[in-house]
């Protein structure tokens, strides 16, 4: 087999640059206190926060469909919320957008000493840099910079990895999954009680071991929530639809009706019928 190519695409070329100077142009004007878009000059940080975190999920949903045509979109409706960022910060003089990119570049250089240096690729070494950087920022606890923003599935993921990496963990799944009989257990005992409080401390703690779980079979809790979403859907839509053609509508029919439904939906996409 010939040998792998050492050489690798750049996006540095001067079309990149113009593009990306262009979009830098365009978001200051549209933060224009004169003549710009009156919408976009009242944001501030907190009112963009939520569109990276949805433009992010998008992105994450293509990639999961592989609608490849509709990446390039959703990665530059990604760019723009970076973009916009830096616009205001650097209206209120704190950085702008250059300061990101070289900030992420000296991290990444910083990160990989085996690839921009003379060291060679050792086993932790991601994270004995990220721990540098943490002890830098005066940031010693292990789980001080866990982002409180994430989701919390995703959360409480890298919530038990960075308790592991401490030796806080448990031996394997098959040791998660007694826990997490233990906790469903507990969620079974409060749901007599009415006490709604303990029921959800309860079925936090369910959903926290589920996350851990995931994290011990090296899977991502929110990938499998949403792949578990897209199930649903398709298969309630779809028995939505067979009764639809028998001239049935969801309000007129009983639960039993609708499970039958759904069994022939699952069998439907198993091939047994």
């Amino acid at each position: 087999m010939p040998d792998t190519p050492t050489t690798t695409a750049t996006p540095d070329t001067p079309e990149a640059r113009l593009a990306l100077g262009r979009l830098l142009d365009i978001m200051a004007r549209l933060r224009d206190p004169v003549t710009g878009c009156p919408w976009d000059r009242e944001q501030d940080f907190a009112t963009i926060a939520p569109y990276a975190i949805e433009e992010a999920y998008e992105v994450a949903d293509t990639i999961a469909r592989q609608d490849w045509d509709s990446l390039p979109d959703e990665l530059g409706d990604l760019l723009l919320q970076v973009v916009y960022h830096a616009q205001m910060a650097a209206e209120a003089g704190m950085f702008d957008f250059a300061t990101v990119a070289r900030l992420i570049g000296d991290k990444m250089v910083r990160r990989h000493p085996h690839v921009f240096g003379d060291a060679t690729l050792a086993q932790g070494q991601w994270e004995d840099g990220k721990e540098r950087e943490r002890a830098a920022r005066d940031r010693r606890g292990t789980l001080d910079d866990v982002p409180v923003g994430l989701p919390a599935l995703l959360r409480a993921r890298k919530l038990s990895a960075r308790a592991a990496r401490v030796g806080f963990d448990w031996d394997n799944a098959a040791d998660v999954m007694d826990k997490v009989d233990e906790e469903v257990a507990e969620l079974k005992a409060e749901l007599d009680s009415g006490d709604r409080a303990r029921m959800q401390d309860e079925l936090g703690d369910v959903l926290f071991t589920l996350a851990t779980l995931a994290r011990k079979l090296d899977l991502d809790p929110e990938a499998c929530l949403r792949h578990a979403n897209a199930k649903f859907t398709r298969r309630f839509t779809e028995m939505e639809h067979d009764l639809a053609d028998r001239g049935l509508a969801l309000r007129d029919v009983d639960v039993g009706v609708m499970e039958e439904g759904w069994q022939v939906v699952k069998r439907r996409e198993r091939g047994e019928i």
